[in-house]
């Protein structure tokens, strides 16, 4: 070392310079003049040096002598059972220095085993170079690639999309085929993961899937609602990967490339006809490959993981998420809100507010600023049904409850039968009849204002334009054109919808809304 000298030099001649100093006046590490100076006391040279250190290979003999005799032989650690301890939850390297010095008095110092490791780490893959903690991370993604299903019936050839689950301490995966990407097979795929790994990870850790992350931002991704509700339920939290940062899901991609290497392109030349076929097929591919030795580690993805991550993951709820979806709903000056074409009643009070739905399989439940205000049994047979709570009506719209079509039909009648007509075409306007109960009571209100006769003569009139609508009654009547003579052959009113059914349809047809 050409500067030993100096270095002995300004300490002993520089007026008190710091060692700090000394390495900055001379471009060296602050250690390197500490280290010197240490081997100058040791030794036992001063300053100034003595004639026969003048020369500075002496002096570096004198300070660095050469280690004599045979090198002892220093028992090599395990390094493949170090990297996976380092896994387990709380162990750290001085550790499992202490364990490896109580067995090996003569092993390695301290900073000489980490520097081994260090150096025997990075002789694995990049992509292992990241320290996954046991039971921590679960990373989720789709394939690249897809497997395609055949339709027995139709010859119709679908592509079906690969969902893969990869544990981060022990590259454990699981892999299943899913129509799509959406949200319900998404969430699907999740609960599915976590009955084949048996347990539940602390994170889950998804690419900025559109099911996954309704915002994707660097620093606040924001979830989409039923994936964090999902989490929740399992009792762990979602860590979605940042934009532009691959190592975030480094797992998830490697996991990509071997599910595609390993499973895929083993089972592209067989013939799927039902996703159910497929997915038995991946399952048995996983076994293998989760069974397959590693390359540059001892065991296997399902030794390490019985070993590593699965001690480690949060056991199962008593009961798998029911997959349901959240949506945002204005309620309708009716205090109804439209769910997939059906209407469901909430307190009337809640007129135009705006409320989250959540819809599952079975229920939609309707909340309020966090606070469910009602739910009802979700209408899956038919469409553009009412279904209406009583206790949500205002009380004079409960009156409407006791009227049924055949009701409003047979008062038609002690006016005339056009007025049963015009109100039997006013029910069949509506997919559901209820819905014409308000048109229909006005029909009656108008009883209040006009005579019987003048009503029946209204309704004549609508019939024959094909205007039977509340409406059009209501402005014939106004307009007084009810009483120009209106000729007809016949005082049967004539059909305007291709089958007028009378009372008796109703009654055997309709009924009013049952309260849920």
């Amino acid at each position: 070392m050409p500067k030993l000298k100096e270095i002995l030099r300004l300490y002993h001649e520089g007026g008190g310079l710091s060692r700090r100093a000394i390495a900055a006046s001379l471009e060296i590490s602050r250690s390197t003049v500490t280290n010197v100076l240490t081997r100058a006391e040791t030794a036992g040279i001063g300053w100034p040096l003595p004639s026969e250190l003048e020369d500075e290979s002496k002096l570096e003999s004198a300070l660095y002598p050469a280690i004599t005799g045979r090198p002892r032989k220093i028992e090599e650690p395990d390094w493949n059972y170090v990297h996976q301890e380092l896994r387990r939850k709380g162990v750290t390297l001085q550790l499992l220095w202490i364990e490896y010095k109580q067995e090996h008095q003569d092993g390695y110092q301290y900073s000489q085993f980490c520097e081994h490791y260090r150096q025997w780490k990075r002789k694995l893959d990049v992509s292992m170079h990241q320290q996954h903690r046991a039971g921590e991370k679960m990373f989720v993604d789709y394939a690249g690639q897809t497997a395609s299903i055949v339709d027995p019936d139709t010859g119709e050839v679908r592509a079906a999309q690969i969902f893969i689950a990869v544990m981060g301490a022990s590259s454990y995966t699981y892999a299943e085929g899913q129509w799509s990407q959406g949200l319900a097979d998404f969430i699907g795929g999740h609960v599915n993961a976590f009955e084949y790994f048996g347990g539940v990870p602390q994170l889950i850790v998804p690419d900025n899937l559109k099911s996954a992350v309704k915002k994707a931002d660097r620093y606040e991704p924001s979830t989409n609602r039923t994936y964090a509700e999902m989490a929740r339920h399992y009792g762990c939290a979602v860590l979605p990967a940042r934009p532009y940062h691959p190592k975030d899901k480094s797992k998830a991609e490697v996991g990509v490339k071997i599910v595609e290497q390993w499973i895929l392109a083993a089972l592209r030349n067989r013939r799927f006809f039902s996703l159910g076929e497929l997915n038995q097929a991946i399952r048995e591919a996983l076994e293998k490959l989760n069974n397959k030795p590693f390359q540059k580690l001892e065991g296997t993805r399902a030794s390490l993981f019985a070993a590593v991550d699965k001690p480690a993951l949060r056991p199962l709820p008593t009961t798998p998420y029911e997959f349901a979806r959240w949506t945002q709903a204005r309620v309708a000056p009716d205090y109804h809100i439209e769910v997939d074409k059906n209407y469901y009643s909430v307190p009337h009070l809640l007129v135009r507010e705006y409320v989250d739905v959540r819809i599952s399989e079975k229920i939609v439940e309707v909340f309020l600023r966090g606070k469910r205000v009602t739910s009802h049994v979700r209408e899956t047979h038919a469409k553009y049904r009412h279904i209406t709570e009583p206790a949500h009506m205002l009380k004079s719209h409960r009156a409407h409850m006791e009227w049924t079509p055949e009701k409003f039909i047979d008062w038609g009648k002690t006016f005339g039968p056009f007025t049963a007509a015009v109100t039997e075409q006013i029910l069949l306007r509506k997919a559901h009849p209820e819905q014409a109960y308000r048109s229909c009571l006005g029909l009656q209100g108008l009883a209040k204002k006009y005579s019987r006769e003048r009503i029946e003569s209204a309704c004549a009139h609508a019939v024959s334009i094909n205007a039977c609508t509340y409406r059009s009654v209501k402005s014939i009547l106004e307009a007084g054109i009810d009483q120009v003579t209106l000729d007809l052959n016949t005082d049967k009113p004539t059909p305007i919808h291709e089958n007028v059914r009378g009372a008796a349809y109703y009654s055997s047809s309709f009924s009013t809304d049952k309260p849920n």
